[in-house]
């Protein structure tokens, strides 16, 4: 046997660190779940755009089509009591006060407790109707249409 003094000793070495490519087969596993889970988020919220530009094309065109002020009220009453019925099924049945107090039920302010209100109520029976006025019940109108839409 040799004595402890012609043995040969070294300092101990660490293995070499693992490199960080390629990538673990649980790394790949990851990736492909965070791919897939932003893919789908994409779809989602591209889907969700699309759909809300669509609703509020549905309102800009319906209005584009009437000629008349009395015809805009007219179109903004009936795209708002369908919007309506997505809510409450007896929606479009609704008259006068009881119909405006269900445009603003929900509201964090009432959009048609006022003038508006009364010119969504008769101004499609009117002969005179103040463009003015229309274009402040359609900004209106819209807001609460593209609300009950989504």
């Amino acid at each position: 046997m040799n004595s402890p003094a012609d043995l040969v000793l070294r300092d101990v070495h660490a293995a070499p660190a693992a490199p960080w490519w390629p990538l673990a087969p649980g790394w790949w596993l990851v990736l492909a779940a965070v791919v897939a889970c932003a893919t789908i988020a994409f779809v989602f919220i591209r889907r969700r755009a699309m759909r809300r530009r669509a609703i509020a094309r549905v309102f800009d065109d319906a209005l584009a089509h009437a000629a008349t002020p009395s015809a805009q009220v007219a179109a903004i009453s009936e795209l708002l009591r369908r919007a309506a019925r997505r809510r409450d099924p007896d929606a479009d049945r609704y008259e006068g006060d009881r119909w405006r107090a269900h445009l603003d039920a929900g509201a964090k302010q009432a959009l048609f407790a006022g003038d508006a209100g009364a010119l969504l109520l008769d101004g499609a029976f009117r002969r005179k109707v103040d463009a003015g006025a229309v274009d402040d019940l359609r900004a209106r109108a819209r807001k609460r249409y593209l609300e009950w839409m989504h």
